[in-house]
């Protein structure tokens, strides 16, 4: 008995040490969260920086994965609190689509900086083959990464290789997960919860990688949210301002208590959501992002136009009226003005260029093109949540504005006073200047109001919304962008926000299709992108019948961190000429070239209806229009497309020797930084 006694006593020790063991190596490993940043005091940064607290933190490691979430994620306090020596390093990686990381890591560098950190600033494309030996070398740095999320989830171009190195190295059962200890980082993110499948996952996942990795969390992962409706402080920069607020905090030593209050209460209720998932399930960050309190539901719905969007907008010309609208001069306006030819409006359908009036009621879009000439500066959404102005508040601001701009042409070197005196009625109003108008809760009455001034329509939309393109009242001409003709083209080159995107284009071809109105597919040619599906395309004119089909290769804006597209994407207008020509072959005998804007590198395809006795009748009878049109108000008698067409002239028909120019406009040739007049059309 004595025997068995000391046997049990022995197993029981074992026991206790090897559970000891275990607790410690499994039990206390720090939690994984995504705290939501939250409203906090502004550090004041310009002093010194304390010799005692300047940027030095030491915590132990930690190990976790956003991809395997049945480790155990149970400690208390997951962000480490010491302050240690003093002349640390501080680096800052970025990784960017549209330039936006590479502000936010130069402001914070700047700050830094400022408070005696010795701070150094990286692309992530800096990264190359020996991507390991320099992480190795930041071991004792306080590593910061800023990093968007660009389209399916994936990381920058420029931060493709250093994520794929951090996914591979923490996947790899081969590889040390110590090798980063001693680094302390953290991470702030930069994405659209409109794209809810992804919401910032890279950061995510950088987050995750470094953590598997040996390096221990500094300062909580933010998340910063472009959508203004759902970012907890109404911004994305906001957003980094009150996270990069707590950050600087924590590097000069000051403890925010309340932030750190909130840790550990989104700690423990990731804990409890947890305990309730199966043990192989992998979290879905969404879940989380639906708990956060936003700006929307502190305090009801929130401004379009944040103050920083409404600098760029107004940066880049536009006057904003109200929230969400704007109005800005087209360049054609300006080119009228001086006599030197109009648009391709002007060639297609008899539009007075220098009257026309480029506007939106709403400068948000559903999509993201790749061609988008705004730098994707406008904000996006899926429906409207905004705060809203009445249709004759915008109408009126819309003028007003435009007459103030064409006013100043007044004295201006070049300008016709005849012109001038012309252009400062409104005679037609383009909505296409940004954004996706018919998303404006008001757009009916917005456009009545414009036909009641005799201002015809030109309303373009991008085909997202087959409930509004339904229930919109007459137009003088509806357009529908048509960007790609399979559904794999159109998510790479429109990058919509509908998951259902596909499904919500077709559908609006075919309301198109029941319009009685003039309508247009409007098809931008992107060379290498979407310019070799002919088959495609004539099936979807077959499906939404328009009256008109406008083929313009892309206009190529300068560089763009936006955009990948290049002066290589821009076809050349014989190119474009002969792509119309191979589409036009499908669709004969209905449809037929009718004319050309060589200038604006565009065609006319035209339905074989408007031409009448061998005559093109593609201009626009605009008194006509509103005459019926204010029937239709009146009465709710219908018209159709052929009730107010008028002939077109023969400078404007396809093969024409002036390929599209008005012989009674100047136009201008540039050669070198000087510019030559030249008398009638292009010869």
């Amino acid at each position: 008995m004595v025997e068995l006694y000391w046997v049990s006593i022995t197993i029981g020790f074992l026991v206790f040490f090897v559970f000891k063991k275990f607790y410690k190596k499994y039990h206390l490993e720090e939690v994984t969260t995504s705290v939501q940043i939250k409203s906090q005091k502004v550090v004041d940064d310009s002093g010194p920086c304390d010799s005692q607290n300047c940027c030095k933190v030491s915590s132990p490691p930690s190990r976790t994965t956003s991809q395997n979430k049945q480790q155990d994620q149970r400690t208390e306090n997951c962000i480490d609190q010491t302050v240690t020596d003093k002349n640390e390093k501080v680096v800052i990686v970025y990784g960017t689509t549209t330039g936006k990381s590479e502000l936010f890591s130069k402001q914070l560098e700047s700050q830094l900086i400022k408070s005696g950190c010795d701070t150094q600033v990286i692309n992530a494309s800096e990264f190359g083959s020996n991507i390991e030996d320099k992480m190795k070398e930041m071991k004792k740095c306080v590593f910061i990464v800023i990093i968007s999320t660009y389209t399916e989830g994936t990381p920058p171009d420029s931060a493709k290789w250093f994520y794929t190195w951090l996914s591979d190295m923490a996947g790899d059962f081969r590889v040390s997960h110590s090798m980063l200890q001693g680094m302390r980082h953290t991470v702030f993110g930069l994405g659209n919860s409109l794209y809810s499948d992804h919401f910032n996952t890279v950061a995510v996942d950088v987050d995750s990688f470094l953590v598997q990795l040996g390096s221990s969390r500094h300062h909580p992962l933010g998340l910063g949210d472009e959508n203004v409706l759902k970012s907890v402080n109404g911004s994305l920069e906001t957003d980094f301002e009150e996270w990069k607020a707590s950050f600087l905090s924590k590097m000069s030593g000051q403890q925010v208590k309340e932030f750190e209050k909130e840790d550990t209460e989104i700690a423990e209720e990731f804990d409890s959501e947890e305990e309730e998932e199966e043990e192989d399930e992998v979290m879905d960050i969404e879940d989380l992002g639906k708990k956060r309190p936003t700006a929307e539901t502190n305090v009801g719905p929130k401004e379009m136009v944040t103050p920083q969007l409404r600098k760029t907008l107004t940066k880049q010309g536009y006057k904003i009226i109200g929230t969400h609208s704007g109005v800005k001069l087209c360049r054609w306006t300006k080119s009228m003005l001086r006599g030197r030819g109009g648009c391709y409006k002007h060639t297609f359908y008899g539009i007075d260029s220098h009257r026309c009036m480029e506007a939106t009621p709403s400068l948000a879009c559903a999509n993201k093109c790749v061609f988008c000439w705004r730098h994707h500066s406008n904000p996006v959404g899926t429906e409207w949540r905004w705060k809203m102005e009445s249709a004759e508040f915008i109408f009126q601001g819309a003028v007003d504005n435009h007459r103030k701009m064409i006013n100043e042409f007044k004295g201006v070197p070049g300008v016709l006073p005849d012109k001038l005196t012309e252009g400062m009625t409104v005679k037609h109003c383009a909505l296409s200047l940004v954004g996706e108008p018919i998303m404006y809760p008001e757009i009916n009455k917005f456009v009545k109001l414009l036909h009641k001034e005799k201002v015809s329509s030109f309303l373009v939309t991008n085909a997202q919304f087959p409930e509004a393109i339904r229930d919109m009242d007459p137009l003088t001409q509806l357009y529908v962008s048509v960007d790609a003709s399979t559904k794999e083209s159109l998510k790479k080159i429109d990058r919509p926000l509908f998951k259902d995107f596909w499904e919500r284009f077709i559908e609006s071809l075919k309301e198109l299709k029941l319009k009685g109105q003039r309508t247009v597919y409007r098809l931008t040619l992107v060379k290498g992108w979407n310019a070799e599906e002919m088959d495609n395309y004539a099936k979807l004119v077959e499906l939404g019948q328009p009256d008109f089909i406008e083929i313009k290769g892309v206009t190529f804006c300068g560089s763009s961190k936006a955009s990948s597209l290049t002066m290589e994407n821009v076809p050349w207008h014989e190119e474009v000429v002969r792509f119309v020509k191979d589409l036009v072959t499908r669709l004969e005998p209905t449809y037929a070239i009718a004319s050309e804007h060589e200038h604006s590198n565009c065609i006319l395809v035209a339905h074989s209806k408007f031409k009448i006795n061998d005559t093109w009748r593609t201009w626009i009878d605009y008194d006509r229009f509103h005459e019926l049109v204010s029937r239709f108000h009146a009465t709710g008698e219908s018209f159709s497309s052929l009730d107010y067409m008028a002939e077109t002239p023969a400078w404007a028909v396809f093969g024409c020797k002036e390929q599209g120019f008005d012989p009674q406009e100047k136009r201008w040739f540039r050669k070198g930084k000087a510019e030559v007049n030249v008398e009638g059309g292009c010869g």
